[in-house]
């Protein structure tokens, strides 16, 4: 199948893990492996942004940015109130005092735009929401192709109306924030290959799937579905290269932690983590207020992961985080491409 939207060799993405895990070197093995990397501009200031991008500019490898699209939302203060007395409790141990009013941000976006049509890269991904047309015609204009993260078919049927080059759909199995442009909808359990099959029923993008990929057999799935290019994050987050904390990768291989959940308790988003006490304790009652609740929480989660407190701490992974490999990023790539490459 030609890859229509990656400029790489391999139909393989390394997704944008935003947080830390996701780091120039990381960036630069996976294209060096053949890979498309994607450097995670969300949280960033466009000034540590656009110090990565001069980066992997300098090292001539192609490369994309993904950006988290602001979404108007409402939140409601007086849920967001009791989410934060109820939270409280969890900050006491670290001397936290949590603030009970709501704090809202747009992540940079005009700022991230504008550095983006100076110093276009290869791809921008969208997530999170659709920007205007115009943003999205802007950066085209500028030489970046635009692919936006969807989750359901009507989604895709939105972005496509909207201009973007491709879709990233995104299955529940991914590791990290769902893409859903409805942070408060149900989201239903569904294979990522199935999703892709809708999804390019419903509209007539060229598609890079997401979620779910544990190993060589799951990306050749993806690609059987009618996918162009297969997107990997959990796979890379023992990765030689990666940022993933200490606290976080003693979380995925310590054997503690038995399955993963969906929850929006440590960013008001619904997200994929291990299944810890937090998540358990919080997830029935947080209230779908992003980036309201990541603000709230930010501060405890930066204490528990300094601390090692894997119980506090959103610890993203994905459903194959099992068979995340301890080895550079390369060997993961080489693995996951060809049926002769093997980890030991």
């Amino acid at each position: 199948m030609t890859n229509s939207l990656l400029p790489s060799r391999l139909p393989i993405a390394a997704a944008p893990m935003a947080g830390g895990p996701t780091t120039t070197a990381l960036a630069a093995a996976v294209a060096a492996a053949g890979g498309f990397p994607f450097l995670a501009g969300g949280y960033k200031t466009p000034e540590a942004l656009a110090q990565e991008i001069s980066v992997l500019r300098a090292a001539g490898l192609p490369f994309g940015v993904n950006l988290f699209v602001p979404a108007p939302e409402t939140v409601d203060e007086a849920a967001f109130r009791t989410y934060a007395r109820a939270l409280q409790p969890e900050a006491d141990r670290y001397g936290l005092i949590l603030s009970e009013h709501p704090v809202d941000d747009d992540d940079s976006w005009a700022q991230k735009l504008a550095l983006l049509i100076q110093y276009p890269v290869d791809v921008v991904s969208l997530t999170f929401a659709l920007p205007a047309a115009s943003d999205i015609a802007a950066l085209q204009a500028a030489g970046s192709k635009v692919l936006a993260s969807v989750t359901t078919p009507a989604e895709a049927r939105q972005a496509q109306a909207a201009g973007v080059d491709g879709l990233v759909v995104q299955g529940p199995r991914a590791g990290g924030h769902s893409a859903t442009f409805d942070p408060a909808r149900r989201i239903d359990e569904v294979s990522t290959a199935d999703l892709v099959r809708a999804v390019r029923a419903a509209a007539s993008l060229p598609v890079i799937a997401a979620g779910g990929v544990d190993g060589p057999a799951a990306f050749e799935a993806l690609l059987a579905a009618g996918a162009e290019a297969a997107a990997v994050g959990t796979l890379l987050l023992l990765a030689d290269e990666a940022g993933t904390s200490p606290t976080h990768r003693a979380a995925l291989t310590a054997g503690a932690f038995s399955e993963t959940v969906l929850t929006k308790a440590f960013t008001g988003r619904p997200a994929r983590a291990l299944r810890n006490g937090f998540a358990v304790r919080h997830g029935s009652h947080a209230p779908a207020a992003y980036p309201a609740v990541h603000h709230l929480t930010r501060e405890l989660r930066q204490a528990a992961g300094k601390a090692g407190d894997a119980d506090t701490l959103h610890l993203w992974a994905g459903t194959g985080w099992r068979s995340a490999p301890r080895r550079p990023a390369a060997d993961i790539i080489a693995w996951l491409s060809g049926p002769e490459h093997t980890l030991q």
